[in-house]
This record gives structure tokens, sequence and C-alpha cells, in this order.
């Protein structure tokens, strides 16, 4: 059975109207896509989750069917997901990935209504592997100055996220891929803000949810690094290693990543 899919909006603290596809039936799953991504990063693997749960992909601003703002912060971006999520009339499940787990993660300690959390390697700054990306991010820009979009990105994917050729390859063939291309220029203001974020472990201290990290060993050392200080400073957390797999095992495992997800929003309903 093909489920219905519906475009809604809410606005966001600041005003900005932030838009999300919404089908599938069953308890409410909040997708947040990551870095250089929009909703339809999820159109492989989305079906699935539509047979188990009333599905929630979220445009994150700056790209898609959202608004965006003259002013950028990593805290709006929480409060965008955070809008979404108060305007579902029970609690959520959250699945975010790479940047939008960060703010997912921000976002988790500005609403009330989450029953699970999952994060997939979350770029949390804490690890002495953490790229040096200010030449990197130049660099980035001046190709965008000169419409090489797609240069742009795939220099971000293998200096900063570290994708091996097969997760680039994978990247590449899905079908968000020109999406992407044209949302570059919102990488370069993410990574900035990634940078200049200062993971405190006491504030998530109370956040007592149950959680699952999820991570692959083939990532980089910076991401599973902090896959284990997140997992150190949660207090009801679990870790998921894809085994053979990076940071994008959605696209490089689909049928592993969703058994995953699914098992762990089973097992603790």
């Amino acid at each position: 059975m093909v489920s219905t899919t519906t475009l809604g909006t809410v606005t966001s603290a600041d005003g900005t109207k932030i838009a999300f596809d919404r089908a599938g039936s069953g308890p409410p799953l909040v997708l947040v896509h990551g870095t250089t991504a929009d909703r339809t990063r999820w159109e492989s693997i989305r079906p699935a989750f539509e047979e188990h749960a009333t599905v929630y992909a979220i445009d994150r601003r700056g790209r898609g069917e959202s608004g965006d703002a003259a002013e950028y912060a990593l805290e709006r971006e929480a409060e965008d997901v955070a809008a979404v999520v108060d305007s579902i009339d029970e609690s959520v499940v959250l699945l975010s990935h790479s940047y939008g787990a960060l703010c997912s993660l921000e976002a988790a300690l500005r609403t009330n209504n989450l029953r699970n959390l999952i994060l997939y390697e979350p770029p949390l700054p804490v690890s002495d592997h953490d790229p040096d990306t200010e030449d990197v991010l130049d660099e980035m820009t001046a190709l965008v100055d000169q419409g090489k979009n797609e240069q742009a990105l795939i220099r971000f994917f293998r200096e900063v996220v570290g994708s091996s050729p097969t997760e680039l390859d994978a990247y590449r063939s899905a079908q968000d891929w020109p999406a992407r291309v044209d949302a570059v220029h919102t990488v370069i203001r993410e990574e900035q803000a990634r940078k200049g974020y200062e993971f405190d472990a006491a504030q998530f201290a109370g956040l007592t949810l149950p959680t699952l990290l999820l991570s692959g060993n083939e990532s980089a050392p910076f991401l599973t690094d902090a896959a284990a200080v997140l997992n150190d400073a949660l207090p009801n957390s679990q870790t998921a290693i894809f085994a053979g797999h990076g940071h994008a095992a959605m696209n490089t495992a689909p049928e592993l990543f969703i058994d995953e997800v699914l098992a762990f929003i089973h097992e603790s309903s």
C-alpha cells in the first residue's frame, strides 16, 4: 500500500517557516537530514518506515520548501526541530543524521515531546582528530563563487566528512544529489557553526529518554570519537555499530539501517 504524502509547515521561534512531508500511519517518527541534504535524502528508505509510523521528513532551514533568515545560528536549527516535534499531538521518535543529529541533540533540550532519540554520528567538535576546516571552507567558498558547486560539495565530502570512494559514489547516485549540489552554500555556514559549538556534557545529564547512537566503524575518527563522548554523557544511551560502513549506512546498507532503527523503536516502546 502506497501512503499519501502531504506537505505541512510550522513557524519556528524566529518566525522562519519550516516545512516537512508527512506520510504513513502509526506513532510519529520525525526525520532530520544532515549537511548538504534536504528531506528527499530519506526517499529510498522512508517507505519502510511508513509501514510502521507516521513519518515527518523535515526540510531544514535554507533548503527545500523551508524558509531562511539573514542571520544563521545552530540554536535556530534546534528551535526548528523542536517546533516540528511540538506541533505533533503525541510523543515523537526523533531520528537524525550528521549535522542534523547535532541540531536534534540540542532540540531535545528544548522540547518535552520526545519518546526516543536516534542520532547517527552527530559531529561534536570534541576529538583530537577533528579536522581543521578553515582552508577547505575558504576553497569551497571560492568554488561556489565560480559556480562550481559540485566540485565544492565533493571537496567537502572527501576532506571534511572523510567519505570513502564507495560512499561518495552512493551519494552521487542518489536522487537527492542535485539538491545537495544546489544547497552547498549552506554547508559552509553549518561547518562554521559546528566548529564553534561548545559541548557541555553536564547539560545532557537530565536527558533520560532512551537514545540510540548509530556509528560506522569505517567513519572518520572524529565522528566515532564524538559518538563515544556522547555515549558517556547521556544517562540512557546505547550504541549500534555498522561494521564495514561509514557515515552513510542508509545509502550503503539501507536494509541494515532500517532494521537497526526499527528494532530499537520496538524494543524501547
